[in-house]
């Protein structure tokens, strides 16, 4: 997988969307965004505009359109700016008026011109100051947000493995990508003693923070299961209590639990809903699925499971996914699906369980442009009983 640095623009760079001159007229937002000068040509334009036609009008007082310049003033321009700007258009007016006007009645007529220019720009300042602080205080609670959810996906680490197993003759290798910075999806390999291991991979039905939390969950329940007695069946079904005792008919969670043991060279399981792993076998080249055998964990207060199992021998590939992987979209709509997923593990079967998990990563994100939709985990598991080495990528 590639890993793209982005490289931090230098800060002594000038920024050439703002004139510095033109700083100290404008608000702040309006200065920072977009070209400085074009609102000031706006504010002047319509400003020479009204004065013209208040200069060739005499027959009636034009002076109600001066509320054009100074709207545009109210919403461009710093305050004391705009407020400045009501004396100016009074002053145009007030030498454009009939000289024959008597000099009470001018002087009340623009006294209660600018008394309603000041009320109009008091009005859109008001305005404009409430929609700055409602946007800050959006921003704000956007970044708090942002924060508790990062902090819970730390959280979610840690219900992952770290470090790879040491069970002589098996080489493991996992991954989890969310889609959003909280995951529904979660795997675990759990150690039973030298020469067995428990695998464990599961998907919460949904996305976002609730598919999150039934996910926690999920993981501190298997974690608990790790001090029980090793009966899949029994497991699975105080699992499904208690998944079911803490979420709705709207939750569940498909999940499959494979054993493996080593020195028997046998693989039990089993899949509660969830998407049928991939099981190569070296023998015949062939790939097939290990499909579910109960309903999801949660639906229901009971599970009625079956055990299955399979024999395993030197090269066999396990793969373990969930559906971030199969369903992931092109741009034509079209998925991933299962003949693709299964004719990468065919092509890659003979490379190591860490760079076969990297080659199907890839193989999806290139078909999908590395933009999965959903949350992406795979878990592979390769047989090395006779302790034969497995090629690179």
């Amino acid at each position: 997988m590639t890993t793209s640095v982005i490289q931090p623009i230098p800060a002594n760079l000038p920024d050439k969307r703002k004139t510095p001159g033109l700083s100290p007229v404008l608000r702040k937002d309006v200065a920072s965004n977009g070209p400085a000068w074009l609102p000031l040509v706006l504010v002047l334009s319509s400003f020479a505009a009204v004065a013209y036609a208040d200069h060739l009008v005499v027959a009636i007082s034009l002076v109600y359109l001066y509320l054009l310049p100074l709207a545009l003033g109210a919403i461009f321009l710093r305050k004391e700016i705009s407020y400045g700007l009501i004396a100016i258009c009074i002053l145009f007016h007030d030498y454009y008026s009939p000289r024959g006007l008597h000099p009470g009645l001018r002087i009340f007529h623009n006294l209660s011109a600018a008394f309603c220019f000041a009320f109009i720009v008091y009005i859109i300042q008001r305005y404009i100051e409430q929609r700055e602080a409602l946007s800050k205080t959006v921003q704000r609670q956007r970044d708090e947000l942002l924060h508790d959810v990062e902090l819970a996906a730390q959280v979610q680490r840690l219900f992952l493995p770290v470090g790879k197993p040491a069970i002589a003759g098996l080489e493991i290798a996992g991954m989890m990508r969310p889609a959003r910075g909280v995951s529904g999806d979660y795997y675990d390999y759990i150690p039973i003693n030298a020469h067995t291991i428990q695998l464990v991979i599961a998907d919460v039905a949904g996305k976002g923070v609730p598919a999150a939390l039934l996910m926690s969950a999920t993981a501190a329940a298997m974690q608990l299961e790790a001090n029980q007695d090793r009966n899949l069946l029994e497991m699975v079904g105080r699992l499904n209590t208690g998944i079911h005792s803490v979420s709705d008919s709207d939750r569940y969670v498909t999940l499959l639990v494979a054993e493996i043991d080593a020195q028997k060279r046998t693989l039990r399981y089993v899949n509660c809903g969830h998407n049928p792993a991939l099981l190569f076998r070296t023998k015949t080249g062939t790939v097939s699925l290990m499909n579910s055998s109960c309903p999801p964990i949660g639906l229901s207060p009971e599970e009625i499971c079956e055990l299955a199992s399979e024999d395993l021998m030197t090269g066999d590939v396990l793969v373990l996914y969930t559906d971030g992987v199969t369903e992931a979209e092109n741009r034509l709509g079209e998925e991933f699906g299962m003949k693709r997923l299964s004719a990468t593990v065919l092509r890659s079967s003979s490379l190591s369980a860490e760079d076969l998990m990297i080659s199907i990563y890839n193989a999806a994100a290139d078909f999908c442009g590395d933009d999965f939709n959903d949350d992406v985990t795979i878990l592979v598991v390769k047989c090395n009983f006779d302790g034969s080495s497995t090629l690179g990528s």
